[in-house]
């Protein structure tokens, strides 16, 4: 014979299931920007290691424009440069519906699915429908060279 669930049972289920939801998900809940700068003398930033071999290359730093940026399509990385030898890096990926990041321009990255708009200098929304902001990536520049960390 069933019985009807109980509230405390209900409850349990869906804390449960959201528990597994959120160990899935893969977001460590920080989407402060864990970007590394580059000094203004062009050398290695402090966490960088000697060897200039770490991490994917993305590019030059001169294909990253002060006060704008570049979309890696292909590893799905914006970098920026919010100001002069500062670069930051984000996921290309709209936190809204998943479509990737196209635009750089006016200080934003802008997304070609929903017209979200993420600020260059932070990856925080500066217009929806998106409402979080995109997760920051780690790079490093070794001499003219922007590095995936």
């Amino acid at each position: 014979m069933n019985q009807p669930a109980t509230r405390r049972t209900l409850l349990a289920t869906g804390a449960a299931t959201l528990a597994v939801c959120c160990v899935g998900c893969g977001d460590d809940g920080d989407s402060s920007s864990a970007a590394t700068t580059s000094p203004s003398d062009g050398s290695a930033p402090a966490s960088a290691s000697a060897d200039s071999g770490d991490g994917q290359a993305l590019g030059s730093v001169s294909e990253i424009p002060e006060g704008g940026g570049k979309v890696f399509t292909e590893e799905k990385v914006v970098v920026t440069q919010p100001k002069k030898g500062e670069y930051k890096a984000f996921s290309a990926v709209c936190t809204h519906q998943g479509c990737t990041l196209n635009k750089v321009a006016d200080g934003t990255v802008d997304c070609p699915c929903h017209g979200s708009k993420f600020r260059i200098s932070d990856g925080s929304v500066a217009h929806g429908p998106a409402t979080e902001a995109l997760a920051a990536k780690e790079i490093m520049v070794h001499g003219n060279t922007v590095h995936l960390a």
